[in-house]
């Protein structure tokens, strides 16, 4: 059937829309196809990572089971560098400190909780500065430990960190300082804390007060 003169037209401004227009469009499908291809892609990619590193962190937790620190320190090791991404590098990194230190190998625990101090997440990486301040405490390196527990930490470690401030400064000798710290401590932490007591033990033994706590209002 032949064009009529209005359809024609039509199909001349087409023609001519195409011919300024369509390279672009044309990249611009492109594009759009291509991200969301590798957004696919990438998800997918997510997902079997995180899979994949699941199973190797259940072998990790086998292997703490079994006390084979060396087997943990090589699951660690695979976790962090091919599944850097993930939750589970840096559990691990925490589990396998503590299986370092548990064998005295004081190096290693340092180094794993290092990697979890440079690459979690904020939460990790409190805990983890946490924990190598207390090993450096146990290498008698106290400046180095309180460096440590005057950086950052999520507001929810305070009581943590001005207790093993306390700690250092103890062993230090520094016993006005310290009394400081656990005061600081307790009042950062929350009455039914299960480690209160110990913090207090503490306090009393080097010859400090628990701080009474306030009166009701009338």
């Amino acid at each position: 059937m032949a064009y009529d003169l209005e359809e024609q037209e039509q199909i001349a401004s087409f023609k001519a829309f195409w011919s300024k227009y369509g390279n672009i469009i044309t990249w611009v499908l492109i594009l759009a196809l291509g991200s969301y291809a590798a957004w696919n892609f990438w998800g997918s990619h997510k997902r079997t990572q995180a899979v994949e590193a699941s199973a190797l962190y259940d072998e990790l937790q086998a292997s703490l089971l079994a006390n084979d620190n060396a087997k943990v320190q090589r699951i660690a090791g695979d976790l962090q560098k091919k599944y850097e991404g993930t939750a589970y590098s840096q559990m691990s990194a925490l589990a396998a400190a503590k299986t370092a230190f548990e064998a005295n190998d004081l190096k290693t625990a340092k180094a794993q909780l290092q990697w979890a101090a440079d690459n979690g997440n904020d939460e990790y990486k409190s805990i983890a500065r946490l924990r190598l301040a207390g090993v450096l405490l146990d290498e008698k390196a106290y400046d180095a430990a309180l460096k440590l527990l005057g950086g950052e930490f999520l507001p929810q470690f305070s009581a943590e960190v001005n207790d093993r401030k306390g700690d250092v400064l103890v062993a230090q000798n520094k016993l006005a300082e310290a009394r400081q710290a656990y005061v600081a401590a307790l009042a950062a932490m929350d009455k039914n804390n299960p480690g209160r007591q110990l913090v207090q033990i503490k306090l009393e033994a080097i010859g400090g007060s628990v701080p009474a706590e306030p009166k009701a209002a009338a």
